[in-house]
Formats: structure tokens, C-alpha cells, sequence
């Protein structure tokens, strides 16, 4: 349930009766002090290890491929893919094993 949500539901209890001025001020300062939770997408970066079981080099892609669902074996092809690019698939790669940390 989103705070826009939450709070309208308070203000529905408080004009039915079921909640007094004080408690309905209590509830919302509250829901107004507690922290928003993250994005699933960004609990999954945060989520994010070099995988130090399923590696050829860093780790990089075994992490994707826990995070993500998809096989490791996807993500070593699209990395050598992207590899063929100028190198955007190597630079992408080596700035991942140096900035995601180890499991």
C-alpha cells in the first residue's frame, strides 16, 4: 500500500468515528516518520555480489546471473557480444569487477 493510501484510509477512520483527532495525528506522524521502502530494482543492485563460485574471471556474471534469474552463460555471451563494440562489453565488464564487491 502506497502513504497517499495509508493515509486515506486514516483520514476514512477518522470521519466514521473510529479514530479521535489525537490518534489520527499520531497515525499519520507515524506514517510520515517511517522510512520508504526501496524499489524492488534497487534491493536487487544493492543485492548484487561478484559471485566467487560461478567465475571464469571476476565473478561478475555468476552475481548477474543470481540476481537476475538468467543463466551465467547468458551474460558471459552478451558481455562478449557487447565486446565486439568497440569494447563497451570489456569496459562495462572490468568497471562491474572493480565497483561490485566480492560475496
Amino acid at each position: 500500500m502506497s502513504l497517499t493510501d495509508e493515509l486515506q484510509k486514516l483520514e476514512g477512520l477518522r470521519q466514521r468515528g473510529a479514530l479521535s483527532d489525537v490518534e489520527f495525528a499520531r497515525a499519520k506522524e507515524r506514517l510520515l516518520e517511517a522510512p520508504a521502502a526501496p524499489s524492488a530494482g534497487i534491493a536487487a543492485i544493492n543485492k548484487l555480489r561478484r559471485s566467487s563460485t560461478d567465475r571464469w574471471l571476476g565473478g561478475v556474471c555468476g552475481g548477474l546471473a543470481r540476481v537476475t534469474g538468467l543463466e551465467s552463460w547468458i551474460w558471459r555471451l552478451g558481455f562478449a557480444v557487447l565486446g565486439c563494440y568497440a569494447g563497451a562489453g570489456i569496459l562495462v565488464y572490468l568497471l562491474l569487477w572493480i565497483f561490485v564487491p566480492s560475496e
